[in-house]
């Protein structure tokens, strides 16, 4: 399996540059030597029109960021997408948030533009670089990161360097099935880890049960307004904290099968540390003690108590200075 460093710089002074792609935004951003963003800019992304439209927001975006002077002294640019990638070749294949690149070359179109080398690399492979050199799994040779959003993603690195498979497209761990028989998931397979335990997956499930008349009367529905299509996951914690049966219910099922998937990983990869980010990190961290427990039954490997799982170090950043980290050689 092709891997990837995680070297850190040696000079102190040098300047990272990063660019982080979604499907709404493009951020990018001048990072120190030490994981520090040190200036940042902010577009919407044009995902949704050509192909051309959407670079020239990415364009936009590191036009603002050159303009500091401290840009002089990047000597490359990292970018980070979600989606299938190919690292090797620079190239984004596709990513449902970003339907108007398919099989396109990001890579040589910043260098292009800027007479700069560039890589890009998948977001949750971005966002474990960024823990493994300068966040929660600094101090860990082996570190397994994992998303929880929208969906899950997954990044690994191993004795230091990044797990990205033969093209780039190694480490989609939100897409691995845990239930032959499970809901569809977005990547078309059933019964993906993401089909049970992400935010979408949580909020589908609520409206589920939501829709049965004895349902009506959970306080998930009242946080939403009353209506069923409008439950999110947020409103699910929210109404878990605040006693609902329900709602602890659906977050309990999800902590369940997050164990299932969790035993799989320890065992296969007996990690370091399990490092948790995303926006449902914090909902996910409120869930550690069932999940350990779950893990006493779905892990087989007798000493998975000794994995530390934490919180990540970088939040909404993470993949922004995990895409500059691609620039270090």
């Amino acid at each position: 399996m092709k891997t990837r460093a995680t070297k850190r710089p040696t000079k102190r002074d040098s300047v990272l540059v990063g660019v982080d792609i979604g499907g709404t935004k493009v951020l990018a951003g001048l990072v120190s030597s030490r994981g520090k963003v040190l200036h940042s800019a902010r577009v919407p992304m044009v995902a949704r029109k050509s192909a051309r439209q959407g670079l020239q927001a990415v364009f936009d975006a590191l036009d603002a960021v050159f303009r500091n002077p401290r840009a002089k002294r990047a000597r490359a640019i990292g970018v980070s997408v979600p989606g299938w990638v190919d690292s090797a070749r620079g190239v984004l294949h596709s990513a449902p948030n970003i339907p108007c690149w398919r099989d396109f070359p990001l890579a040589r179109e910043i260098r292009r533009r800027y007479r700069l080398p560039a890589g890009i690399e998948n977001d949750a492979n971005a966002g474990a670089l960024a823990e493994a050199a300068w966040g929660a799994g600094a101090k860990f040779a082996d570190v397994f990161y994992v998303t929880v959003g929208t969906g899950i993603g997954v990044g690994i690195v191993l004795r230091g360097r990044l797990c990205s498979g033969r093209t780039g497209g190694a480490s989609e761990g939100g897409h691995v099935t845990i239930d032959l028989h499970g809901p569809r998931c977005g990547c078309g397979k059933r019964g993906c880890i993401e089909a049970f335990a992400s935010g979408t997956a949580i909020a589908r499930r609520a409206r589920e049960l939501l829709d049965k008349p004895s349902a009506r009367h959970s306080k998930t529905l009242s946080a939403a307004g009353g209506r069923i299509e409008a439950v999110t996951a947020e409103h699910v914690a929210s109404a878990a904290r605040q006693g609902d049966r329900l709602a602890k219910c659906i977050l309990n099922e999800a902590a369940d099968y997050f164990a299932v998937w969790l035993g799989s990983v320890i065992d296969m990869l007996e990690p370091g540390v399990i490092v948790i980010g995303g926006g449902m990190a914090p909902l996910m961290m409120s869930l550690l003690p069932r999940i350990r427990r779950g893990l006493g039954t779905w892990a087989a490997n007798p000493r998975h108590g000794e994995i530390p799982i934490v919180r990540a170090r970088f939040g909404a950043d993470s993949a922004l200075i995990g895409a500059a980290s691609l620039t270090i050689k």
